[in-house]
């Protein structure tokens, strides 16, 4: 059975990066065939002439990118998978490219609920986890901001929060109106030379995680800001503890 959803549409990249391609990092993407969308929801790694076809297909645009390149599908990255856990999801082959897809869960459940339709091919980035944050949206207007990768509490932040917070502003005042939709979240990174690209665009509410607001309940008509992981606390003296 086939499900695809208005959703799917417009929060894939292909969707929205010819509107937004100035403000994000440099793709290529490569169409798929239905019978290479099924090898891909089947898992194939190596074998069959579509699995061929489609590593034939991804050789040009690998290439032109030198080096390592990042591949994902329509809206999904290989995140549940070994490649991108151990090098960040860097492929340097068509080969590796194709197979770290094919053995990633969600995509593959994705072609087979029809959500795939593209290969989309950047130059690999080692990402500072530092700069990516996303963006909560509300009328076209920046209501929040929060740590992407809550992990840690990165000291450096407690300086560069005010900062970054009025770059964001800046920016969403600038491109919301390329936006898909009004209400959504925007997934950002904020570059050695002070630009803002964008990562992803994700639908608001749902599946999507509120980082650090936590909830999606909450009165949105306010401006709760930037949000940043405290430091922990330290407890000093003496300390008691009966159980």
């Amino acid at each position: 059975m086939t499900i695809k959803t208005y959703t799917d549409e417009i929060f894939g990249m292909p969707h929205w990066y010819p509107a937004l391609a100035n403000y994000t990092f440099t793709t290529s993407f490569v169409k798929l065939r239905p019978e290479e969308i099924q090898a891909l929801a089947s898992g194939e790694t190596t074998d069959g002439d579509a699995v061929r076809n489609v590593i034939s297909r991804l050789s040009a645009p690998m290439n032109v990118f030198m080096g390592n390149s990042f591949v994902t599908v329509d809206s999904l990255a290989p995140t549940d998978t070994g490649r991108f856990n151990s090098k960040r999801g860097a492929v340097y082959s068509p080969e590796s490219a194709w197979k770290t897809l094919a053995r990633s869960e969600k995509i593959k459940k994705a072609a087979a609920e029809g959500r795939v339709n593209y290969i989309c091919i950047k130059p690999f980035r080692r990402m500072n986890r530092i700069r990516e944050f996303r963006l909560f949206i509300k009328d076209g207007k920046l209501k929040g901001m929060s740590q992407y990768w809550l992990t840690q509490h990165f000291k450096r932040l407690d300086d560069l929060k005010a900062q970054y917070w009025k770059m964001a502003k800046d920016f969403v005042s600038e491109t919301a109106w390329l936006f898909p939709v009004k209400d959504l979240t925007v997934d950002i990174y904020f570059t050695s030379s002070s630009n803002i690209m964008i990562i992803d665009l994700n639908p608001w509410g749902g599946d999507t995680q509120a980082k650090l607001f936590n909830t999606w309940d909450r009165d949105w008509t306010e401006e709760p800001g930037i949000k940043i992981l405290s430091p922990p606390v330290r407890i000093s003296g003496e300390v008691n503890v009966s159980f």
